[in-house]
């Protein structure tokens, strides 16, 4: 339709790259377009660590769940929801509300879409990673993260070294309602979805497996995920009323 469409259509996770750095004129025009996202009231709630020591990246892949491409990225960034930057301007600022929580993961993640694009716009590609919310106090610890501020995920980006197919969403139908919500989930339509998931995985040139979209929703949602967290938020001062 145009190219910022096109962009946006053509999207595929990058786990792999080449040793090419990104030139820092590129590195300054993701981090600006991630910038211009939309801020909620303005409070431009989000800090970004960009994470460059060998050692912290070795760490980060061992706390994010053991992914490599954490370390073999050209850069990878952290997106952090941040209330310690307005306590040090309204040091009475009223925080800890579940409302700010939301601005905080909302906005991080406004940027750190318009940081992706941005990149990809430029012939790069990237992954987000929400592994380092596995171990957040460590994450935490490791980057020097003050009280009020929580890391939200990371993002690798570098130059592709792979061009992997593209993975099929949800039809339209199932994921956008007309006027009200449509309780009645269409079955049909959702199984020739999973059928497709499941041509997608045995097709795909790597990492092939049998499971629908179904059977993996079920298995991700059959079990406990980050149990550990309320109490970290509440640690670090979010999530309090």
């Amino acid at each position: 339709m145009n190219p910022t469409i096109d962009l946006i259509l053509s999207h595929r996770s990058i786990r792999q790259f080449s040793a090419e750095p990104i030139a820092p004129e590129q590195l300054d025009a993701i981090l600006a377009a991630a910038q211009s996202a939309a801020s909620s009231s303005f409070l431009q709630v989000t800090s970004i660590i960009r994470v460059t020591e060998p050692q912290a990246r070795t760490r980060l892949v061992e706390l994010a769940g053991n992914q490599p491409y954490v370390a073999q990225a050209a850069e990878f960034l952290v997106f952090c929801a941040d209330y310690y930057r307005h306590t040090q301007i309204v040091p009475d600022a009223r925080t800890g509300y579940a409302e700010q929580l939301l601005i905080g993961a909302i906005d991080g993640a406004l940027m750190a879409q318009n940081a992706l694009l941005a990149a990809q716009s430029l012939g790069l590609g990237g992954v987000y990673i929400g592994g380092i919310r596995n171990h957040p106090v460590e994450v935490s610890e490791l980057l020097g993260l003050p009280h009020q501020v929580i890391p939200l995920f990371g993002l690798c980006l570098g130059h592709p070294a792979q061009q992997p197919e593209q993975k099929p969403r949800l039809p339209k139908a199932l994921v956008v309602h007309q006027d009200r919500y449509q309780q009645t989930l269409d079955r049909d339509l959702l199984a020739q979805y999973d059928e497709q998931i499941l041509a997608y995985y045995q097709a795909r040139s790597s990492n092939n497996k049998q499971q629908t979209w179904s059977s993996q929703i079920r298995a991700i949602l059959g079990k406990e995920s980050r149990p550990f967290m309320l109490g970290f938020l509440q640690s670090r001062g979010f999530n309090l009323k």
